[in-house]
């Protein structure tokens, strides 16, 4: 509603031209997902034909179904080209305006009526109705339009003064495919549709209107974001079933019975199938982000069974109890640490779904799967488990003592006591370990200082992008040369199947010095070559075009946010310096970041700003000769940039009808000069009388960011650099500049600093939350303080496993980061928990400790191998969208090695430290009380 109201205020300030032809609000996307080319099998339908059949027969259906937000086309449908010669106009005292006016004269929709109609006199016994073909449908009826008749019947036709064609309604662009001519649509998405469904949407309709297509057309899709979409989940379930197979071994492994390997098992699926319900019930999709939040819930969702499982089999092999008895007393031992678990994971997710923009919206992703499968499989742990364990487990079934397992269980239970005697000696020396765990801490504020800062990696998504940019002033014939040679160079590589040119566009600008190509490679089994390499070598093909620049590029690695790759910004004028300060402050921007090792292909994502011809016109001079300013508006117009008249009847549609001068009579400012118009006495009056052409610099875009004149500047990261370090190297150069010239990031890139500014908002938010829940559990600080002190110890582990890889710190690392501090403290609780639970049977504060240490360190070594094994598939995940795999893989991998291999030894410290100094603390208060 207030978008309407909006217009409604606008409409009556537009053009009439504007007005006539409609306004419309599409909702869509800024990326394209995908481009749709239809191209002639023999060559013999030319580029119009295809054109008008793109616009006529596909286009209204492709925009029909759902997901499209937008259909651009790049076809022009017919239309009714009325070519004017002005200077036999100017030879019989006619105007362009007089050209109009017949044709909206002749060219007319008449409603005669009928005859017989009500009222009708009495006994009228028929009713009929009348027709009056009044609109013209040929050219040769509009080449017969009568421009002026005289008495002695002698009359002036519109053929005697113009050509009349069936030609394009717009020349702006021009189509090739693989050099062939072609018509062109892209498709932008509804904002929230999904790819998939809205890709296999437009593909199934394509093949239901292919039949009835003509038999030299073919339609293709040239350009398609939505293969890389499918073929990565693909990846990711290819991963999540070699993660489950992982962590089953482990339980094998560790359990090695396969009764009780078994209860796991069918536990986790329960859990991911009642989370995928949940998720549909959410009303989100089976994506890449729900799935790598499936992956890393994997290693999760097992672990409270594994916990359950283990227990009882401990207590049935050491006490000898009934599988029913073992599982009674185990779930009284292991309910509140499960408990306890369950709520630390599941809530240092939450302040991930409270994030705002594109980053809070891949963060729910994320929250939502992994939240409700942590939930599910707790509900399953302290529910199905244990019946599972009743029901299936065996008394009597120890652990072996011979074979593989046997050799296994001996070296365990050598590392068990080894661990339990390292326990002790670090007990005893508490105090080098809290200084060597300050020293951790300082390695890890160095380390995390140096990890490279990115929003999301950069895929091989299967295409890439192309944009051409020639001078200012440069026509379409020059800019098609520097085209056809990238053609001729495409048609060289092996690798690639499709590349769809389209002149007259670009993404920083439409006009005949612009063009954009979409080029797409053979699917990634059946190629040699990643894109990068093609990049690389068509960028080296084109360094030497002779004039204008071509800039290659990927497409953006998120859809929504922008149009292609690399950083982009805003430099706007605060201070109100003017355009030339402004274009002065650009260009010295983009010189300063041609000196930087930092950054590349810095320059402004605008067409430049070029020579034009102000035509001054002197309006004393043409009142005095009875010329108006509308008549001196309208020829020109007209003449020059051609006037939509009204429209005619063409095969069932309804086309324009347009008048323009024919090109020879517009090639030159003297040929606009030559233009006459008529005065108030009926003379001719040409326009050189009364105008002045003027040369003079202007901008050929004008942009406004913010309410601030602005100008957009786009670019790259140096091969080897972050964007987070290129962008604060912009920043930096951008000190350099004037006062009152200030940037601004847009689209991925202002994401990206909102990701960077919320990141350690959301780690601190995670903690406090594990903290806050912690302390409500177990009514105490001390617990929960213990538990939380061990958490950068996962996250010490996870930042040097990208150092050394060297990945950057992105949106999935951020991830990784917060299940590191969930998974952290579910190791600390497991062993606190327990020894809590022991103190409370009255064991001393040490033996407890040694007791529980070393009760849990097989739960938590098994547990922990779990969850690594889990999500080694993501870290050394290759092909399609393996870069996000290993950007959290990576993290996660060597965050929760560290997390284990650092927590067993410090836990025990740190419990004992903070327990001693609470005691300690209540002693000095109660004793205070008792003086006083």
């Amino acid at each position: 509603m207030d978008v309407q109201n909006r217009l409604k205020n606008a409409e009556p300030r537009l053009p009439e031209t504007v007005r006539r032809s409609g306004v419309s609000v599409e909702a869509a996307e800024s990326g394209f997902l995908m481009v749709i080319t239809l191209k002639s099998l023999g060559g013999e339908t030319d580029e119009l034909a295809l054109g008008d059949y793109l616009t006529r027969n596909l286009g209204e259906e492709l925009k029909r179904l759902p997901g499209v937000g937008r259909l651009q086309q790049f076809g022009s449908e017919r239309a009714m080209r009325v070519w004017v010669d002005p200077e036999k106009l100017a030879a019989y005292d006619l105007t362009m305006a007089d050209v109009t006016a017949a044709i909206t004269r002749e060219n007319a929709q008449v409603s005669p009526g009928r005859v017989g109609d009500e009222p009708t006199v009495p006994g009228t016994m028929i009713s009929t109705p009348l027709t009056v073909h009044g609109q013209l449908n040929t050219p040769e009826e509009f080449a017969a339009i009568p421009l002026r008749a005289q008495t002695d019947g002698g009359r002036l036709l519109l053929s005697d003064v113009a050509r009349v064609e069936l030609g394009a309604q717009t020349l702006a662009f021009s189509v090739s495919s693989n050099g062939k001519p072609a018509a062109a649509a892209a498709v932008q998405m509804r904002p929230g549709a999904n790819a998939v469904s809205t890709a296999a949407a437009i593909e199934k309709r394509l093949a239901d209107l292919k039949p009835s297509m003509p038999k030299d057309m073919e339609v293709v899709i040239s350009y398609n974001t939505a293969p890389f979409v499918k073929i990565s989940i693909t990846k990711v379930v290819q991963t999540l079933i070699e993660a489950m197979v992982l962590v089953f071994l482990v339980i094998l492994l560790f359990l090695q019975n396969i009764r009780y390997t078994l209860i796991p098992t069918i536990v986790a699926p329960i859990a991911l199938l009642g989370t995928f319900a949940v998720m549909a019930a959410a009303g989100y999709s089976i994506n890449v982000l729900t799935m790598f939040g499936m992956v890393l819930a994997i290693g999760i969702i097992v672990d409270d069974a594994i916990v359950v499982v283990e227990n009882v089999e401990r207590i049935m092999s050491r006490q000898g109890l009934s599988p029913r008895d073992a599982t009674r007393q185990a779930m009284g031992e292991i309910s509140g640490a499960i408990v306890g678990i369950t709520l630390v994971l599941a809530a240092v997710f939450i302040p991930m779904g409270m994030a705002a923009g594109s980053v809070g919206a891949i963060y729910r992703q994320f929250t939502l799967s992994m939240s409700v499968s942590i939930l599910f499989s707790a509900f399953l742990a302290l529910t199905l488990t244990p019946a599972l364990c009743a029901t299936l487990l065996k008394p009597g079934q120890g652990h072996a003592t011979s074979g593989f397992f046997g050799w296994f269980n001996r070296r365990f239970e050598s590392l068990t006591a080894r661990y339990t005697g390292g326990v002790g000696w670090v007990l005893r020396r508490g105090g080098r370990m809290l200084v060597v765990y300050a020293v951790l801490l300082v390695v890890l504020g160095v380390g995390y200082s140096r990890v490279a800062t990115s929003f999301v990696p950069e895929e091989d998504q299967g295409n890439f992008m192309a944009m051409f940019e020639l001078p200012a002033g440069a026509t379409a014939e020059r800019t098609r040369k520097v085209v056809a040679a990238y053609e001729a160079y495409t048609a060289t590589r092996p690798d690639i199947v499709e590349s769809t040119v389209i002149l007259g566009f670009g993404f920083s600008g439409s006009g005949p010095n612009a063009a954009q190509a979409f080029t797409s490679l053979k699917d990634w089994g059946e190629r040699k070559t990643t894109v990068n390499a093609e990049i690389a070598a068509a960028e080296a093909a084109m360094a030497d075009i002779p004039e204008g620049t071509a800039m290659i590029m990927k497409p953006p690695a998120i859809e929504s946010l922008g149009t292609t790759s690399g950083f982009a910004l805003r430099l706007e004028d605060r201070g109100n310096a003017g355009p030339d300060a402004l274009k002065a402050a650009e260009d010295q921007l983009i010189a300063l970041a041609s000196q930087s090792r930092l950054v590349t292909d810095v320059m402004a994502d605008g067409l430049p700003d070029g020579q034009s011809i102000a035509l001054k016109i002197d309006r004393q001079k043409a009142l005095a000769l009875g010329v108006s300013f509308s008549a001196i508006s309208d020829m020109i117009s007209t003449a020059i940039g051609s006037n939509y008249v009204n429209d005619f009847p063409n095969k069932g549609e309804l086309q324009q009808v347009v008048v323009q001068a024919d090109a020879p009579a517009r090639m030159h400012v003297e040929d606009v000069l030559r233009l006459k118009v008529r005065n108030i006495d009926g003379g001719m009056v040409a326009l050189s009388e009364v105008v002045e052409p003027v040369w003079e610099t202007t901008p050929l875009q004008l942009e406004r960011y913010n309410g601030y004149p602005a100008a957009n500047i786009s670019g790259s990261a140096a091969s080897g650099v972050s964007s987070g370090a290129a962008m604060d190297e912009m920043e930096r150069l951008a000190q350099q500049l004037p006062e009152g010239f200030a940037l601004e990031w847009t689209g991925q890139s202002l994401q990206e600093r909102q990701s960077a500014a919320q990141a350690p908002m959301l780690l601190a938010a995670s903690m406090l939350v594990v903290f806050l829940v912690l302390a409500a559990l177990y009514e105490s600080w001390s617990i929960p303080l213990s538990v939380m002190l061990v958490v950068p110890l996962g996250v010490l582990g996870a930042v040097l496993a990208v150092l050394a890889r060297g990945m950057d710190n992105d949106v999935f690392f951020k991830v990784g980061l917060i299940t590191i501090i969930g998974l952290s403290a579910k190791n600390a609780i497991l062993l606190v928990e327990y020894a809590r639970h022991l103190r409370n049977d009255g064991m001393g504060l040490y033996r407890a400790v040694l007791r529980a240490s070393r009760l849990r360190l097989r739960p938590i070594v098994m547990t922990s191998l779990a969850f690594i094994l889990g999500v080694v598939p993501l870290m050394i995940a290759h092909g399609p969208g393996s870069e996000i795999q290993n950007a959290i893989g990576t993290g996660v991998f060597g965050g929760m090695l560290s997390a284990t291999v650092l927590a067993v030894f410090f836990v025990p410290v740190l419990y004992v430290t903070v327990s001693r100094l609470t005691t300690r603390k209540s002693r000095n208060k109660g004793s205070g009380k008792s003086t006083g």
